[in-house]
């Protein structure tokens, strides 16, 4: 849980409007203060982006059992415009291999089954003419290893990203410390909140690719 946003300028003004019962030192400590939460909050919202980003990258690589959330990336074409796959038919688990399609309309019928084979998920399509079977083939040892490395392909991204969030944290951190002679302990303090930071969101990282490779290995 993310806690309320700091406003640094509602927070300044107030110590503008009090600032003759607060003693100089104390006020610049309180801005100074807050500044640097605000740096570091907006690292971990950063962090907790790239990670929805990672869980929804992950969820698209198939396992051996059927998922309805390999499909959550695959659009239709219908009544001139595109919609995701749930905006226009019931999607259920029919059995551990196959995901049924109901569209609403039976004239989506051919745009459904073209969406999800154009999509290039490793997946057969069947249909009746009123509903769409997707089902999952058996992997092979060599199809899950590729997905494997996939999975951890997109494990390093996701860390890419964040380290770029760290970058960002600390120069401004660096910029903030130069403009208002802020002491190397707190610079260096605040450097190892953001380490502490990163480190957690890269441990979360490291656990999801751990738990998608289980998936992808034993189902």
């Amino acid at each position: 849980m993310l806690w309320p946003a700091f406003d640094l300028y509602k927070t300044l003004y107030l110590l503008k409007i009090l600032h003759i019962f607060i003693p100089l030192s104390f006020r610049c400590f309180l801005v100074q203060s807050t500044y640097m939460q605000e740096i570091i909050r907006i690292l971990k919202i950063k962090g907790e982006e790239i990670k929805q980003w990672l869980s929804k990258e992950l969820s698209t690589l198939r396992t051996g059992r059927a998922t309805v959330t390999i499909l959550d990336g695959v659009s239709v074409e219908a009544y001139g415009s595109w919609s995701p796959i749930n905006q226009v038919a019931t999607i259920n688990v029919e059995d551990a291999k196959t995901i049924k399609l109901t569209p609403w309309d039976k004239t989506v019928v051919k745009a459904l089954e073209q969406a999800i084979q154009k999509a290039d998920l490793g997946l057969s399509v069947t249909t009746n003419g009123v509903d769409v079977r997707v089902i999952f083939p058996d992997l092979t040892t060599e199809t899950r290893m590729n997905l494997v490395k996939q999975g951890y392909k997109k494990v390093e991204e996701a860390k890419v990203s964040l380290r770029t969030e760290r970058a960002d944290a600390i120069k401004k951190t660096e910029q903030f410390a130069k403009d208002n002679s802020i002491s190397e302990d707190d610079v260096k303090r605040q450097k190892e909140e953001i380490q502490k930071a990163v480190d957690a969101f890269v441990a979360e990282f490291d656990v999801m690719g751990s738990l998608k490779e289980k998936e992808i290995t034993t189902q």
